[in-house]
């Protein structure tokens, strides 16, 4: 996930674990414990991304594909960063210090505040199709969630409603408030979403706004924030299934002896019901990939009504009866794929992110990422095999060793 929706999410937790801690026995006591819990939780639920900064580690792409979500994003590497973390708030914040020596309930907080910030955003990673590789160096395979669009407004308006109307003072509170709903209005300008959303998120945010007044210093605003965002991430990953299984079965209807091996699947930003996908398939000497977008519910949303914003600018072509649409395939030989992994030490290395790999004009990239407003970040010129290989490459699983020859 962005940065932008750690922090939130991370700051309705930390609020969260504070609302439901017994008070300290004095205001000024409460307060700073207040800000630390809601601190705590925010940088932990950041502090796994301060491996960009050794992306220049390795050149370009690699160096981001493979270091970015990489050792920080493990559960075994969470000890030492929620350590340093620790540290870092007892020797840099004298009254927090002094508060956590005398108080085995602000001890308690700490703890919970941290761990659930680590657990958020290796979690939230999850979540989408990117990946991640948390039981690493036990088992160094991508997990992929599929399930929730990297941006999710969702989030933003679940925990961030709550949130701002907590703000003490009331003009920073509307100009907030007024920058969240900017950002949705962009979206829906973008045509990320469709005024259908548009109008259940607002109807969320209003409902979570009508309760914090209600019960100010509840706890259940912001378990109320949590359980929607729960809920969505739920109710996405059944749809995610739902639309894979309706993109596989369109594709054995296309050849019926293809062997399907993976479909990526790429949310849309608070819309369960469209999807843009890349399937991988085999056949006995030859693999081939297609991007396209799939409809969950066709009869209630037809493919082609999706919204656009994600949506790639070339024709597409029915797969079936309204449901599933194909942008592009490509296809191309196992054997000359295995050759060139053999051959180029940085295809080799760039193959241990690849889950859509795509060979073209001298190229490889992921086409996962096809459509990104930056371009595909992900290319890498294959003329770069003849420049010494990288060291110090992460021995991450090949997410397609099952087209490399392995299990």
């Amino acid at each position: 996930m962005d940065n932008i929706t750690h922090s939130v999410v991370g700051l309705g937790v930390g609020e969260l674990v504070q609302r439901s801690l017994r008070p300290e026995p004095d205001d000024a006591s409460q307060r700073t414990r207040h800000r630390l819990l809601l601190t705590a939780c925010a940088l932990a639920s950041n502090f796994p991304d301060l491996d960009l900064f050794l992306a220049s580690l390795l050149p370009a792409p690699l160096g981001y594909l493979l270091n970015h979500r990489g050792h920080t994003h493990t559960l075994l590497y969470a000890l030492p960063q929620a350590l340093l973390l620790v540290a870092l708030l007892w020797i840099g914040w004298p009254h927090a210090r002094t508060l956590l020596k005398r108080s085995s309930v602000a001890r308690t907080g700490l703890l919970l505040a941290v761990a659930a910030g680590f657990a958020l955003h290796i979690g939230m990673d999850f979540l989408n199709s990117y990946g991640v590789h948390p039981f690493y160096p036990f088992d160094g395979r991508w997990f992929y969630g599929d399930a929730v669009f990297i941006i999710e407004p969702v989030f933003w308006v679940a925990f961030g409603v709550p949130l701002v109307m907590a703000v003490p003072a009331r003009a920073l509170r509307w100009v907030l408030m007024a920058g969240l709903f900017a950002a949705l209005a962009y979206f829906l300008r973008k045509d990320y979403l469709t005024p259908l959303s548009f109008g259940v998120l607002l109807a969320l945010g209003i409902g979570l706004a009508a309760l914090r007044s209600v019960r100010a210093h509840s706890r259940w605003v912001m378990a109320s924030a949590l359980l929607a965002s729960v809920v969505f991430a739920g109710g996405q990953g059944v749809a995610s299934a739902v639309g894979r299984a309706h993109v596989e079965a369109a594709l054995r209807a296309q050849d019926a002896g293809t062997r399907v091996l993976d479909v990526s699947m790429t949310a849309f930003p608070a819309q369960p019901l469209c999807w843009i996908f890349v399937s991988v398939e085999s056949s006995q000497d030859s693999y081939r990939l297609r991007r396209g977008l799939v409809s969950v519910l066709p009869s209630l949303l037809p493919a082609a009504s999706c919204p656009a914003g994600l949506a790639d600018p070339s024709p597409s072509v029915a797969l079936d009866a309204g449901g599933v649409l194909q942008y592009r395939q490509i296809q191309g030989s196992l054997a000359s794929l295995r050759q060139l992994k053999e051959s180029n030490c940085w295809f080799d290395d760039w193959m241990r992110f690849a889950r859509a790999p795509v060979v073209e004009h001298g190229v490889a990239a992921d086409w996962r990422f096809a459509t990104t407003p930056r371009g595909n970040f992900t290319a890498m010129p294959l003329a770069q095999g003849g420049k010494e290989c990288p060291a110090g490459v992460p021995k991450w699983a090949y997410p397609r060793g099952d087209l490399l020859g392995g299990a």
